[in-house]
């Protein structure tokens, strides 16, 4: 049975994109040196409120991280101050916090396409307009597409850990990352981690404390007490009902010398 009964992506043909109007499969293509990924694409089923989703918002909410144009984000938010968040997953906690926070725009940055559609519908259902789905890899969104003290604060919320030893150049949070994303926050912006995993909550605190260009809010250096901001997710809940700790950490963005 088609996974997408009754639409036209159940009719495709073989090799026709399988959302025309909606994320392109790999928007960068090869403009870009093939770098150490830190995130795995996930192949998972496409709901049909999901496909809808794409189909009909894609053009209006969503962007694809091509690398070959350049963002202006008041532009695309009509003025508001915009926070950059890391992969939101399913979009729950993201819709959460523009719904909470109409005078922020969230460009929200993910590869999982399931996800995509999911906040694009949870977006449309809630008549939020300030909420952008890109399409892609942050990376090149930070480094090709944003211009210089374009952001007011960077959220990376249960990054992949990259458990295995031999993966962990894998893991986001990391020197280079923190001097790229700095180019881009406004001197004050916040970056706000949350990780459920110790060892990279650890390297996370290390990382940023050694960075010359992020301050943290902690006085004692350490981590931080969930801010009310972030919503407790269904995952985050079954993880600490099972007695796991979450970490979350919030650094400054310091202004250059």
């Amino acid at each position: 049975m088609s996974e997408f009964p009754d639409t036209a992506v159940h009719r495709r043909s073989k090799g026709e994109p399988r959302f025309p109007e909606g994320p392109a499969p790999d928007p960068a293509g090869s403009h870009f040196e093939r770098r150490i990924r830190s995130f795995q694409p996930r192949r998972s089923r496409v709901t049909p409120g999901q496909a809808d989703a794409l189909t009909r918002l894609w053009t209006t909410w969503g962007l694809d991280i091509d690398g070959q144009r350049r963002l202006d984000p008041g532009a695309l938010f009509d003025g508001l101050p915009v926070v950059l968040e890391i992969g939101f997953g399913m979009g729950e906690a993201t819709a959460r916090m523009a719904a909470d926070d109409p005078s922020t725009g969230i460009l929200a940055v993910d590869v999982h396409t399931p996800g995509q559609g999911n906040l694009l519908g949870l977006a449309d259902r809630a008549g939020l307009t300030n909420i952008r789905v890109a399409n892609g890899d942050a990376i090149i969104l930070l480094r090709e597409m944003l211009p210089e003290d374009a952001l007011d604060g960077v959220r990376v919320y249960f990054p992949d850990p990259w458990p295995k030893k031999r993966h962990h150049k894998r893991r986001l949070i990391q020197p280079e990352f923190l001097s790229l994303a700095a180019t881009r926050m406004r001197p004050g912006a916040v970056l706000h981690c949350a990780t459920d995993w110790e060892p990279y909550a650890e390297q996370m605190l290390e990382v940023l404390t050694a960075h010359p260009d992020f301050a943290n809010t902690q006085p004692d250096g350490g981590y931080a007490p969930r801010p009310a901001f972030r919503p407790l997710t269904r995952f985050e809940g079954q993880g600490l009902d099972k007695g796991h700790l979450v970490h979350d950490l919030l650094f400054t963005r310091v202004p250059s010398a």
